[in-house]
């Protein structure tokens, strides 16, 4: 039923869904529900203390219209054609990933809540005609199974297959078994739950940020060649995405360094612009002295009596 209410809209030219955005979708946003204002305010205050009130204000106002956008072209995708999006979102450095599987890796690609990530699932369309990997992209299940039926269809109508991140391990080792290779992007820039906590790194100007490892640990175990998506959005509806390298098979880095590697390229990518990333999550709610009421500081496991 969500599917035939929203298509109707899906047909709408995304101009039109802008302007439909800026003067009914952002004022009731941004000046009535105030949706997670607060939050938002105070994550950028902390992120940039170099830039003034003024400044920090601009890029609020700027945040929430870009999630207008986003919700905009959200519902766009659910009537959108092949050929719009391979017009709307341009990959370059694919030829890496293609050459990557050609030598027989399987590839893991990093990336963040940052510009339209949905739309990023796109880029099987965008590699070379004699890559045989098979497309997978990472995501968490909708308590609501009938909602979590309608954006998995939305998601995979551009060759991305799902896949739950608690089958995450199990599914690729079985296609490492069975000689397949596999492209799957991580988005890896959420707060991990207190048990998944193994790794602090600045990020930010926050000193102490948990950081999730688990993408690196999978990438080594099954020797995958390691990469980052860097996306921009040179104007509205339009994105660039960019293939960079952080590790490639055979390779002998320390713990962690990928982790870091990503978190610092991500960091990059969000003091360019940061009005296109997803401020409205709670990224430091986690801290490093209510780990320890948790978790033991020498051994990192979990307190019989937490004082909590």
């Amino acid at each position: 039923m969500l599917y035939y209410i929203l298509y109707p809209l899906s047909l709408i030219p995304l101009r039109v869904g802008y302007l439909l955005g800026d003067l009914l979708i952002f004022p009731i946003l941004f000046h009535v529900v105030r949706y997670r204002r607060k939050m938002v305010r105070e994550n950028l205050k902390d992120s940039f203390p170099e830039k003034s009130s003024e400044e920090l204000a601009t890029i609020e106002r700027s945040y929430f219209h870009f999630l207008c956008d986003y919700f905009v072209e959200t519902i766009h995708q659910i009537s959108m054609s092949r050929e719009e999006m391979l017009k709307r979102v341009k990959f370059s450095g694919l030829e890496m990933i293609d050459s990557s599987v050609a030598e027989g890796h399987s590839v893991a690609v990093y990336l963040g809540h940052y510009c339209n990530w949905e739309w990023m699932a796109s880029y099987p369309m965008s590699l070379g005609a004699d890559n045989n990997a098979e497309c997978l992209q990472i995501y968490h299940p909708l308590e609501n199974k009938k909602s979590d039926e309608f954006f998995l269809r939305i998601r995979e109508k551009f060759g991305s297959k799902c896949i739950k991140m608690a089958d995450t391990l199990r599914y690729l080792v079985k296609a490492e078994q069975q000689d397949k290779r596999t492209l799957t992007g991580f988005i890896a820039d959420q707060v991990p739950i207190w048990e998944s906590i193994h790794h602090w790194m600045p990020f930010l100007n926050h000193e102490d940020t948990p950081v999730i490892t688990g993408v690196e640990k999978i990438a080594k175990r099954l020797k995958m060649d390691i990469y980052y998506l860097d996306c921009d959005r040179p104007k509205r509806g339009y994105y660039t995405a960019v293939l960079k390298r952080i590790a490639q098979m055979p390779y002998d880095i320390a713990d962690f360094e990928v982790t870091e590697e990503y978190i610092r390229m991500m960091e990059t990518t969000i003091r360019r612009r940061p009005e296109l990333w997803l401020w409205s999550h709670n990224r430091w709610k986690r801290t490093k002295e209510e780990y320890y009421k948790r978790f033991d500081k020498e051994t990192g496991r979990k307190l019989k009596n937490p004082q909590l």
